[in-house]
C-alpha cells in the first residue's frame, strides 16, 4: 500500500499513460484551434491591408487567398491568369496565363491533411517560370476544381485543344 492509501500495482502505469495521452490530445486540440484563430485574424489583417486587385477587360475573379499563416504572399485566380503577389511593404506581381498551363496536381502531407491544407503544383509552358506552387492552400481540392474549370474554359475561349503526346 502506498502512502496515499491507494493500492500499488501495474494499473498505475496504465493510468499515467492514459493521462499523458489525454493531455497530449488536449494540447494538440488547443494548438489546432489556436492556429485557426491566428489564421483568421491574419485573414482580416491581410484583407484590410491589401486593396482589391484590379481586373482587366472581361476578366473575372474566381478565387483569392493566401497560404496558411502568411502575410507576405497572396494568390488570385481569375478567368485569365493566376496572380502571385509577394511582399509586405513592397509588392512583386507574377502572372501565369491559364492557357499556358499543361498540368495541375494537388499534394498533401499528413500534417496538411489534418489541417485541411495542401499545395497545388502547376506545370506550364511559360519559359520564365515552368512551374509554380500555390503553397498551404485551404481546401486544396476545391481550389483545384475551380482552377481546372477556369483552365478548361480559357482553353476553349481561345480555341486551344488538348492533345496528349503519344
Amino acid at each position: 500500500v502506498r502512502d496515499d492509501g491507494a493500492a500499488d500495482g501495474a494499473g498505475d502505469g496504465v493510468v499515467d499513460d492514459l493521462r499523458r495521452r489525454h493531455l497530449a490530445h488536449l494540447a494538440e486540440g488547443f494548438a489546432d484551434q489556436g492556429l485557426g484563430v491566428i489564421n483568421s485574424v491574419m485573414d482580416e489583417l491581410h484583407k484590410s491591408q491589401n486593396p482589391a486587385i484590379p481586373l482587366e477587360g472581361e476578366e473575372q475573379l474566381i478565387w483569392e487567398g493566401r497560404p496558411f499563416l502568411s502575410l507576405v504572399v497572396s494568390y488570385v485566380i481569375t478567368s485569365e491568369r493566376i496572380k502571385i503577389i509577394t511582399g509586405l511593404i513592397g509588392k512583386d506581381y507574377e502572372n501565369f496565363e491559364l492557357v499556358r498551363i499543361q498540368d495541375i496536381d494537388v499534394k498533401q502531407g499528413l500534417g496538411e491533411r489534418v489541417l485541411g491544407l495542401g499545395d497545388i503544383h502547376i506545370q506550364g509552358a511559360d519559359p520564365s517560370t515552368p512551374e509554380i506552387v500555390l503553397r498551404n492552400i485551404p481546401d486544396p481540392q476545391g481550389v483545384y476544381e475551380l482552377l481546372r474549370k477556369a483552365w478548361l474554359a480559357a482553353r476553349k475561349r481561345y480555341n486551344l485543344i488538348f492533345r496528349e503526346e503519344m
